[in-house]
């Protein structure tokens, strides 16, 4: 079958970088401002204000791409608004086709209207629960729970995301502004993780590079990278094309350390400078373990389908490659190894055989 978006569309998928507030429906931000009275926004007109969302985010501007996120979070305050919010995420998410997704969210930035961090993250996850629902099982997302790197409450969410583990949470994630903010500072939550034999990424490698990489791996013990993709920093690449690896690089492909590549953001947030120059193909040809993220749908005017189309026609994949990152992400996913593997044999591979041929 020819690959085309709506082709796309049909190919089961996996993601495990997505971000909850930097996916919200334009129409939803409308509607939940109207409803808690928050009158900031720039534009109460869907389209204008999608059109607004993605023009911030590629103005090549961090600050105005960071200003979008607090018209998302400020409609995040509520029972109903999260609720909401996180229902709508797995229905969008399922139509897109994908299967398996991580959804993150900092329950710490939800605060403002009077919900406790438990409440905050029941709500969200009874939304997750209420989509699946809607959905009729064609999906099934966990939830990450992210801490603010420049606050000091990492060990309170570590112990957030352990306390509802059973509950939907998968694992937990530090997110925010790299440059200094190393991971390290927040040892005791990673340590805590650790301890109770618990799963977490940490945002490393995006606007920062190898030390930040380096901290999250060797000091922190992290079992994924959230971004990564500033490891090609430590690859060396000659004329013939063919490439030496620096010791980072080596021990991040032969421990087999999951990247989550969100290539649109990453050129919005200027990681790398344009789609033909990010280092996916590099790294998925040196046989890193690549997988494809939206990062934040609604910043980036995108989706699953929308990102593996970029690459294939960026760098000539085929249905094959598709299936080999989807693979990468199900592998790297933080469930129970069995569910792993059900998803990965009766869905995703019978998936791609029907699309193949």
């Amino acid at each position: 079958m020819p690959l085309t978006l709506a082709s796309i569309r049909q190919a089961p998928k996996a993601v495990l970088h997505d971000h909850l507030d930097g996916g919200l429906r334009p129409a939803t931000v409308i509607e939940l401002a109207a409803a808690c009275g928050y009158d900031k926004l720039p534009t109460t007109d869907a389209d204008a204000l999608a059109a607004w969302f993605r023009a911030a985010a590629d103005s090549g501007s961090l600050v105005r791409y960071l200003e979008t996120f607090d018209h998302t979070v400020a409609v995040m305050q509520t029972a109903d608004g999260l609720r909401r919010v996180a229902r709508e995420c797995v229905e969008d998410l399922d139509a897109d086709g994908v299967v398996y997704a991580e959804v993150r969210f900092a329950p710490e930035q939800h605060l403002e209207q009077g919900l406790s961090l438990d409440d905050v993250v029941a709500h969200t996850l009874a939304g997750f629960r209420e989509g699946e629902a809607a959905c009729a099982g064609r999906i099934r997302v966990g939830c990450l729970l992210t801490a603010m790197r420049h606050a000091a409450r990492s060990l309170e969410i570590a112990e957030l995301a352990v306390r509802f583990r059973d509950a939907g949470v998968v694992g937990f994630d530090i997110a925010g502004a790299e440059a200094g903010h190393p991971p390290s500072r927040h040892l005791d939550a990673f340590e805590y993780m650790r301890n109770n034999n618990a799963y977490f990424t940490i945002h490393a490698g995006e606007a920062f590079g190898l030390p930040s990489i380096h901290e999250a791996l060797a000091f922190c013990g992290t079992d994924r990278l959230g971004h990564g993709v500033r490891i090609v920093d430590d690859i060396t690449v000659a004329g013939d094309g063919s490439a030496a690896l620096g010791r980072l690089a080596h021990y991040v492909r032969d421990k087999r350390i999951p990247l989550e590549l969100c290539p649109s953001s990453n050129v919005q947030t200027g990681a790398v400078p344009s789609l033909d120059k990010h280092p996916f193909d590099l790294l998925a040809r040196l046989r890193f373990r690549v997988t494809v993220n939206t990062d934040n749908r609604l910043m980036s005017g995108t989706s699953m389908s929308a990102e593996m189309l970029k690459l294939v026609d960026t760098f000539g994949y085929g249905w094959a490659d598709l299936e080999r990152f989807t693979i990468n992400a199900m592998k790297s996913a933080f469930i129970p190894f069995p569910e792993r593997l059900q998803i990965i044999d009766d869905i995703i591979k019978p998936g791609y055989r029907v699309l193949i041929g």
